[in-house]
């Protein structure tokens, strides 16, 4: 399986990265700091697709539902070399469904996730998994 993205900046402006059919404006400049994410932000934000899309495939495959998956995830840069590095997560998945075996959830989003897999390798990875019943 391969992957193609592209991406564009212009001098003193911000930057798009184009995907399929999506694009994604990030921060480049101070001027938007606050505003568009930054890489950093965009590098965390592919962890925690990573880990939604693989709720999203193993319900299938452990046959639970669910109505909703939220995900919060906070890292700490370090200085030298500049690097992520202690990348918390908190996965709460909206479900009253009894099939649901968070600890089995959890052992294939950290065995099968692609994402996840590759950043491990360069940084720790603390994750929790809650459930809220849907109502």
């Amino acid at each position: 399986m391969n992957y193609h993205i592209k991406a564009s900046s212009i001098s003193n402006q911000d930057a798009t990265i184009y995907i399929k059919e999506s694009q994604i404006d990030f921060g480049t400049t101070s001027v938007t700091s606050e505003t568009l994410p930054n890489p950093a932000e965009l590098f965390l934000s592919s962890f925690a697709a990573c880990i939604l899309k693989n709720v999203e495939r193993f319900s299938g495959l452990m046959k639970f539902s669910y109505s909703k998956a939220v995900i919060d995830v906070n890292a700490t840069r370090l200085e030298n070399p500049p690097r992520m590095d202690g990348i918390i997560y908190n996965l709460t998945i909206y479900s009253s469904d009894e099939k649901l075996n968070k600890s089995l959830l959890k052992k294939n989003i950290e065995k099968f996730g692609t994402i996840y897999n590759t950043v491990k390798l360069s940084c720790s990875i603390t994750g929790t998994i809650n459930t809220i019943e849907d109502v």
